[in-house]
């Protein structure tokens, strides 16, 4: 028997707020344990939760980037659970009237192409503490720091159905809420993680499977592999004979599996019941049109402008806006320039072959965007050709010098003077006759061994266009 996967994804976006989302204890991640923290989100008798503001802009810019319907009238409930890292011993959410609903994500994969991926809601919460396991003994340590950080939850209807499938959603929502800047998307830091809800059932069957829920995925890989892991290991089960137990479940980077934590909790385990301290909250119209203008070009947007106003291909487009930080690099560091393609070539090769080799994000680059547009400008005004432009780039690099300050210190100009180039290449002609006879009996691929030897001669430097027109004459 043929089984299909059914596949929905739960987002935990932590919103970059400066202050927690019911207190005005800051959301700085790093500090140290249990330093941003007060009476109301270490859960104090006495004291009340007072909404932040920003919090609930940002949550509506998320829904108007995933195309969702914003409700003017939600609620928060309190999802009440035990844990040692949830001080009050509930946690305030949204469950029966969230703040936006019925969205939707267009996604692209190189198997089934374009496809359209529902969002069943986005709700308002309040984050958890961490709890610290101590290696040498055996005790785990609270830290309350992250308790009470703004997140916004994004739930997808079951649409998806291979793990490729869930890594394009997961990246693009994960660009459009870095583009919209309500999330810096760290996933080391737990600012953008995912759980996973995965179920098997007989190809053709309406009806869905028992599903396992995977938990606090951090990493789009992880993602993809704990989902193909999960596909195999649900078809074993039932292949077997055996049922599918609903459980939540994590999953092992170091060992590839993944493994028991829990039975899975239904809505009903946790009680909800609506928070006395907090009223409705109300979104009006003004609100969401004060929202709208603020938001920027989203990235299927920018990449068609892109296509449209640079002519690059839709590989080229597709790459230079997967973030807006390289996009924004992009468009200061070809902005003098007439040709954009070449602009686009040096990043998408030198640039980001030399951030992917010191491991670093281009936020991090140690050549900026400013520098790396003069370099360029300097390629094609014809100061330097490309070999002396890596060189003045690998120079940048380690020193961040400016690139015109680096061609004069290594006397990289470019030789554009026609004469002396001309006797140059005569000089190698009559030097090399044996070459030159192979050549105009039909042996053409010898054209490169001449550009060769000028280069050589000139260390580099001649212009490339100007041999090339010399030689041709010439031979």
């Amino acid at each position: 028997m043929q089984f299909e996967p059914v596949i929905g994804l739960e987002v935990h976006a932590q919103l970059k707020t400066k202050t927690k989302i019911f207190c005005g204890c800051s959301t700085k991640f790093g500090n140290p344990p249990n330093t941003n923290t007060c009476p109301v989100c270490t859960g104090m008798p006495g004291v009340l939760p007072v909404l932040n503001k920003q919090a609930v802009t940002f949550a509506i810019k998320a829904a108007l980037a995933t195309n969702c319907k914003i409700n003017q009238e939600s609620r928060f409930d309190r999802k009440n659970y035990f844990y040692p890292d949830l001080p009050k011993g509930y946690q305030i959410s949204q469950y029966a009237a969230p703040i936006a609903e019925h969205g939707f994500l267009e996604i692209e994969t190189q198997i089934n192409g374009n496809q359209t991926i529902g969002i069943t809601r986005i709700h308002m919460e309040e984050d958890a503490g961490k709890l610290i396991h101590d290696p040498a003994r055996a005790r785990s340590m609270v830290d309350l720091n992250r308790t009470g950080v703004p997140l916004i939850e994004i739930v997808s209807e079951p649409d998806i159905r291979t793990a490729q499938e869930a890594g394009a959603y997961l990246r693009k929502l994960h660009a459009i809420l870095k583009y919209i800047d309500v999330c810096d998307g760290n996933m080391e830091e737990g600012s953008f993680r995912c759980d996973a809800n995965i179920s098997l059932r007989p190809r053709g069957q309406k009806e869905f499977g028992i599903r396992s829920e995977l938990k606090n995925l951090n990493s789009f890989k992880n993602v993809e592999k704990a989902i193909l892991y999960e596909i195999e290991r649900q078809t074993y089960v039932l292949e077997e004979g055996k049922q599918v137990i609903q459980e939540t479940r994590l999953w092992d980077p170091l060992r590839n599996k993944t493994t028991s934590m829990r039975g899975k909790e239904e809505a009903h385990d946790y009680r909800y019941f609506p928070d006395p301290d907090l009223v409705p909250l109300i979104v009006d119209d003004h609100w969401i049109q004060e929202v709208k203008k603020t938001m920027p070009e989203l990235p299927h947007a920018k990449q068609s402008r892109f296509i449209q106003d640079y002519k690059l291909s839709d590989y080229d487009a597709k790459v230079l806006t997967s973030s807006i930080e390289l996009a924004d690099f992009f468009e200061t560091a070809s902005g003098p320039l007439k040709d954009k393609k070449q602009a686009a070539n040096w990043i998408m090769s030198t640039l980001l072959a030399m951030l992917n080799s010191k491991g670093i994000s281009i936020s991090h680059s140690p050549v900026t965007a400013i520098a790396f547009s003069k370099l360029l400008t300097l390629v094609e005004n014809g100061k330097i050709n490309a070999t002396a432009g890596k060189i003045v780039f690998d120079e940048m690099v380690e020193t961040k010098k400016d690139p015109e300050i680096i061609v004069k210190e290594k006397g990289l100009e470019q030789v554009s003077d026609s004469s002396g180039l001309e006797i140059m290449v005569e000089n190698i002609i009559n030097e090399n006759p044996n070459e030159v006879a192979a050549y105009r009996d039909g042996k053409t691929k010898l054209f490169s061994f001449f550009m060769g030897k000028i280069m050589k001669k000139t260390q580099g430097k001649a212009d490339p266009k100007i041999v090339t027109l010399l030689l041709k004459s010439k031979l």
